[in-house]
């Protein structure tokens, strides 16, 4: 392969580098379990460890996102032009990049303990299987939701050794999250998905969308609720869920006529949903 400037561009496009929102996302969760597992500041190598693998992983999965809608992706608007489509990275490079991902992946696991090693199994194996979903399942996002939230067990492992009940509140409330966020990205595609036969949560709610994805962020709602009483955290974490109540409704609004770039806006949003409970946990527990 001919390294280049062009090369490397296509590269950093092919892992959303150039688009860091997904990476976000899932930060946000795995740093609020880092903080709920140590009960304050994580140890300086977890946060160290868990901080690049949410960049890592992220990027393996959206290289084999890319591998396995390398045929469709053409089809649709918003994907025409990914590298994989456009010729820029090709199939084999394309495998490679992810191996090579995973493999610094599990290399930083390996800095852990036992039981995290063997939870990144389960990691590695949502970040392969979401892709292939959208073929099989209406509820693809649920994947998806599973896959995100998995750091959150792997983070109270690596921190405690062990993964309490309220890991599992935790984890819930995450998969619910995702499933209402992902479905607003959803439907950004959904005509295109239509034509091409992909399957979505978007496409399976249909003009109940709203509704449901309503009915799911009352119960994420609820369940950052819970968190908050398993673990004993107080006004500033409650002052973080009113918050995100508040933007909720607003994605909510911008999802109103259920327009493209107005869903996706709502998709964007929750960047600022993870931020607010971050800020509420690391408040609670002190600078």
């Amino acid at each position: 392969m001919k390294f280049s400037r062009q090369k490397l561009l296509a590269y950093v496009r092919l892992m959303r580098l150039d688009r860091p929102i997904g990476t976000y996302l899932v930060l946000w969760h795995t740093l609020i379990a880092l903080w709920l597992a140590a009960e304050g500041w994580p140890s300086i190598g977890n946060l160290l460890i868990f901080s690049l693998g949410v960049v890592l992983m992220r990027s393996a999965g959206c290289v084999i996102n890319d591998y396995a809608d390398r045929n469709i992706d053409g089809h649709v608007k918003r994907t025409r032009q990914r590298p994989i489509v456009t010729g820029e990275v090709t199939e084999k490079e394309a495998l490679g990049l992810f191996a090579a991902l995973v493999g610094l992946s599990f290399i930083l696991v390996l800095l852990t303990n036992r039981l995290t090693i063997l939870l990144s199994v389960g990691a590695l194996a949502l970040a392969a299987l979401y892709p292939f979903m959208k073929r099989y399942t209406q509820l693809p996002q649920v994947v998806l939701g599973a896959a995100f939230a998995w750091s959150i067990p792997m983070a109270f492992a690596a921190e405690t050794g062990t993964v309490p009940e309220g890991a599992w509140v935790l984890y819930t409330s995450v998969v619910l999250w995702t499933v209402c966020y992902d479905t607003f990205y959803a439907m950004v595609d959904r005509d295109d998905d239509l034509k091409i036969g992909v399957k979505s949560t978007a496409i399976l709610f249909g003009e109940q969308d709203r509704f449901i994805t309503g009915s799911l962020q009352f119960l994420t709602v609820f369940g950052f609720a819970l968190v908050a009483q398993r673990f004993e955290l107080g006004a500033w974490f409650n002052l973080a869920i009113f918050v995100v109540v508040g933007l909720f409704a607003y994605q909510q609004w911008l999802i109103r006529d259920r327009e493209r770039d107005a869903c996706f806006k709502a998709f964007l949003n929750n960047n600022f949903v993870g931020m607010a409970l971050f800020i509420g946990t690391l408040l609670h527990f002190g600078f």
